[in-house]
């Protein structure tokens, strides 16, 4: 950790303790818990032996199920806006207790915001005052707990940070169409783009929405309003249908289920940090006596370290999806034959398609998908296709911790190998080949054997442990990675099929 000047910490811990003073007066809004259902969390807490917080939190995810049972039954319309805001504010302060507030005084100052400033000071403003409030709290908990891992509001920030980014972004658009301006950005996302601004309580509804709130996905807030005023049901003949949910929501939530179980079991029998005491003792992955294993068992522990490390994202993620599609807000809609379009929208993770991704591209694709859809319609296009754009703001969007920012400056450079190779090797193995299928099978190992190697400082944290970390495996990723693009530079690329041939 850095070691800040005595005046600068004294400023920073004066100002602390101002925000803090005003912690009794914020105590009195949490009234929607009652004290006797805290005391039954807690004894739950106790008697498993895990914190109150993380109890809480698990609880929250899982009530949403009943809580989407009854919104599904709520008439369309405003009913269902203050629905889900009254249940959202609910689940915050059930898990984070006096820290709801963060949620609502962002929401209200965005709203503001909304109502005040024109379309195109707004799409600037405010994502900026979303990611400054979020980089605040990134930074707070740095600062007063550094590497540890209590619950906060910084996660449920995340999500609302991307809400408020994209409705900025749908706000301004909507503005633009509007005037037939011809915008490539604002054509791209033409289907989520807002002509008029929701009233307070719809904005409300739409941040603090209950299923999607904890874990995420943060969803645009033009699919929310459809799932609340019925019109995700209507068909290409103007009639409504409802869709079979079933399947769509016992699915996610069995292989939350299952992931919460792999996360306990691998997350004991293959610790990264040091069980005792994860926030001050060297992680288990650099103790001496770790060290003295052979490399490939050392790696093997990694590697089923991580994996997890990642049932916990799974979990979180595919117990939302649930979540949402009880309610029918993952409801892809209805194609012009009448046919379901299926049930991508609260999908955020594709567990198979990322551990077995034969690519960079792909792994990221399957990976936290409505995150990277942000980042690619509200960062990417908006900056004409700027990587450094992206990288940059989804690295601040994690936090400051150092080892977040040693894996994005690497993973570039297995990106960088990735796209060579598509360039001068997969040409000359297309899918009909006999070579495709061992082709594949190497692309998939060497792409997760790199990038479980790379996203190691991810996990933990410290500047100084992550670069022991890759030292201790001898840097043979970002090696490899090196050795392999200057060997494929002296490849020919093959020659441009002549279009006039095929025409």
């Amino acid at each position: 950790m850095i070691e800040l000047p005595e005046a600068l910490t004294s400023v920073l811990d004066q100002s602390i303790q101002y925000v803090y003073s005003f912690g009794p007066l914020m105590e009195k809004t949490v009234v929607l818990v009652p004290d006797a259902l805290k005391d039954q969390v807690a004894v739950v807490a106790d008697g498993i032996g895990m914190d109150t917080e993380t109890v809480s939190y698990v609880l929250g995810l899982f009530v949403c199920y009943p809580l989407g049972m009854i919104m599904a039954q709520i008439p369309f319309g405003m009913a269902r806006h203050l629905f889900s805001f009254i249940l959202g504010a609910f689940l915050l302060q059930f898990t984070l207790g006096v820290q709801w507030i963060h949620q609502l005084i962002s929401s209200l100052i965005a709203y503001a915001m909304i109502v005040i400033l024109p379309r195109k000071t707004l799409k600037t403003v405010l994502p900026m005052f979303a990611m400054l409030y979020l980089t605040l709290g990134h930074l707070h908990r740095q600062y007063v707990n550094y590497l540890g891992w209590d619950l906060d509001f910084t996660g449920t920030q995340m999500v609302l940070t991307m809400k408020l980014y994209m409705i900025a972004y749908n706000l301004y658009d909507g503005e633009l169409l509007a005037k037939g301006v011809d915008n490539r950005a604002a054509k791209k996302c033409q289907a989520f783009a807002l002509k008029d601004s929701p009233n307070l309580l719809e904005f409300l509804g739409y941040t603090f929405c209950f299923s999607n709130l904890l874990a995420g996905p943060a969803t645009e807030y033009a699919v929310y309003a459809r799932a609340c005023d019925g019109s995700i049901f209507k068909t290409a003949d103007g009639k409504s249908k409802t869709p079979n949910n079933v399947w769509a929501t016992i699915r996610p939530f069995l292989v939350s289920l299952f992931c919460m179980g792999m996360f306990l079991f691998l997350g004991g029998k293959f610790p990264l940090l040091d069980p005792t005491d994860p926030q001050k003792n060297t992680p288990t992955i650099l103790q001496e006596e770790f060290l003295e294993k052979p490399f490939v068992l050392r790696y093997f522990h990694a590697w089923m370290g991580l994996l997890g490390v990642r049932q916990k994202y799974y979990f979180g993620w595919k117990n939302a999806e649930g979540a949402q599609n009880i309610w029918f807000a993952g409801f892809d809609g209805w194609d012009e034959k009448g046919e379901s379009k299926g049930w991508e929208t609260s999908s955020n993770v594709d567990i198979l398609g990322f551990e077995l991704a034969s690519d960079v591209q792909n792994m990221s694709k399957n990976w936290n998908k409505k995150t990277s859809f942000w980042l690619t319609r509200y960062v990417y296009i908006r900056t004409g296709g700027s990587l450094l754009a992206v990288y940059s703001l989804s690295a601040f969007w994690h936090g400051f911790y150092p080892g977040y920012y040693i894996f994005f400056l690497s993973v570039p450079i297995a990106t960088l190998c990735d796209r060579l190779a598509k360039k001068k090797i997969s040409p000359h193995i297309p899918p009909t080949s006999s070579l495709y299928l061992p082709y594949s099978i190497m692309g998939t190992l060497a792409t997760t054997i790199t990038i479980n190697y790379m996203i190691i400082p991810f996990v933990i944290l410290a500047g100084s442990w992550a670069l022991e970390a890759y030292k201790s495996f001898y840097y043979f990723g970002h090696i490899g990675c090196v050795l392999f693009y200057a060997a494929l530079t002296f490849v020919p690329s093959p020659p441009k099929k002549d279009k006039s041939k095929t025409a």
